[in-house]
């Protein structure tokens, strides 16, 4: 019974996916409401909450921003919720697929392969295919979360429980599997990035060696007021952006809509677009990037620094 009701539980997420007024194909978008009607936002009153997900502890909250009908590649879904004290997702494995855990603030306890450690927020820890993971956030405070995956056959979710929460696992002081900290200091200026007007701050936090599927990289960018990220587009893979703070204009396919924080962009393939920032404050973005054919990507600048969008 409990298998049973763990696999009623993933079609329901992907059923719910498939419901969302965005989730029709990049190229119909402009019958169908423009580029406003794509821009997937977070929204807490969507929330819907699950308990002992993955036969983890407590319960947590969280609604799909994207799932697999809204790209050509192989990225599953986007996830975007919030841990509740004392809650967590259970210990569990991914054999035809890999996702990535993200907290925005707080903390949570990383569990890879079978090794824990607490990591600060923002931070992620990729699982890649054929290992195992989970997260437990065990202080009194919500943990702002983040999943993304992203499979070897399209639309095709996989996962094997394990039976364990995680609650009180042994801490290593120092992570024995990968992670990634958003941290402003690490970035590195960029004069001009695809065609853009000034500089941005940039860093390439994963790249493809780190995935065994098609996911090819996981950048944080920071675009300062008056500077932009170019309009360019890509031929062999797709970019999600998610805006961590800051407000600012996107253009895809030559229209441009605001954006904020907690949306999410996603730019299919051979859709033209780039990002301005109009406002006085940073304009700070996570971009994931999946490639139709695991380790080719491209860029095609196309000359316009979307000041005047």
């Amino acid at each position: 019974m409990k298998i049973r009701l763990i696999h009623v539980a993933i079609l329901a997420v992907y059923m719910a996916g498939l419901s969302r007024p965005h989730a029709a194909l990049a190229q119909t978008s402009q019958r169908l409401g423009g580029l406003s009607m794509r821009i997937a936002h977070t929204d807490p009153s969507k929330y819907q909450s699950s308990s002992r997900v993955h036969e983890g502890a407590g319960s947590m909250e969280y609604m799909t921003l994207f799932g697999p009908q809204d790209f050509n590649t192989n990225v599953l879904f986007v996830h975007r919720g919030v841990l509740h004290p004392k809650s967590g997702i259970g210990h569990h494995f991914h054999n035809q697929m890999e996702e990535m855990f993200v907290i925005f603030d707080n903390r949570a306890q990383f569990t890879i392969d079978g090794r824990t450690a607490e990591l600060t927020g923002p931070a992620a820890a990729p699982c890649r295919m054929g290992s195992s993971h989970g997260i437990y956030n065990s202080t009194d405070r919500p943990t702002q979360w983040m999943n993304i995956a992203v499979g070897t056959v399209r639309g095709r979710y996989d996962a094997f429980d394990l039976g364990d929460a995680r609650v009180g696992a042994a801490l290593d002081a120092i992570p024995v599997f990968m992670t990634i900290r958003m941290d402003n200091s690490l970035l590195k200026t960029v004069t001009g990035m695809n065609g853009g007007r000034g500089t941005v701050k940039y860093r390439r936090m994963l790249g493809p060696e780190a995935f065994r599927t098609n996911w090819g990289y996981v950048d944080h960018l920071l675009i300062p007021p008056d500077s932009s990220l170019g309009y360019h587009r890509h031929e062999v893979h797709e970019e999600i952006y998610y805006v961590l703070s800051g407000k600012g204009r996107v253009t895809v396919e030559g229209e441009t809509v605001a954006i904020g924080p907690g949306d999410g962009i996603a730019c299919r393939v051979r859709e033209a677009h780039g990002f301005y920032n109009h406002s006085p404050s940073d304009l700070e973005l996570m971009v994931i990037g999946v490639a139709l054919e695991k380790g080719k990507f491209d860029v095609i600048d196309l000359s316009d620094d979307l000041s005047k969008k």
